[in-house]
């Protein structure tokens, strides 16, 4: 489902992707606040097209500027548990890891994914990019389906 939104114009480009954190000490009193505080916080959005017909508004967080565009909840990239990892399957993340160094560590705590919550996997990437878990998890690198809210 396609939303349309406010971002800051650096970010205003069809593709990218931003996790949606919320109100800003600096959105108090703006004009814009319905059409910018509407999304779900915490949940990976990708921006599908920038409305070429607006202009771009003064904003207080945004140096340049904001633009309206139009997002969807984007797939979120994984490693899961190995065991019953398949297409079409739920799966939850295996919780925090401490190893920050790791290849794998921006898999293992993605931004926009709760440790909480189930996800549908999309599709089965593969091998995680580490060689081993310091864990000792057996991990498998997946596209989680994106929040439809």
């Amino acid at each position: 489902m396609t939303t349309v939104t406010l971002v800051g114009t650096r970010l205003a480009e069809a593709g990218e992707e931003f996790v949606y954190h919320g109100e800003a000490s600096g959105c108090a009193g703006c004009p814009y606040r319905d059409q910018c505080l509407n999304l779900t916080v915490g949940t990976r959005y990708r921006i599908t097209s920038v409305r070429q017909s607006g202009q771009t508004l003064d904003c207080a967080m945004h140096q340049d500027g904001v633009r309206a565009v139009e997002v969807e909840p984007a797939p979120i990239r994984a490693n899961v548990p190995s065991k019953g990892a398949y297409a079409g399957s739920k799966a939850s993340l295996m919780g925090p890891c401490p190893h920050t160094e790791c290849p794998s560590h921006p898999y293992c705590e993605p931004a926009g994914a709760d440790f909480d919550d189930e996800y549908r996997i999309d599709e089965i990437i593969g091998d995680p990019p580490h060689d081993y878990c310091m864990l000792d998890r057996d991990l498998t690198l997946v596209e989680l389906e994106g929040d439809e809210q």
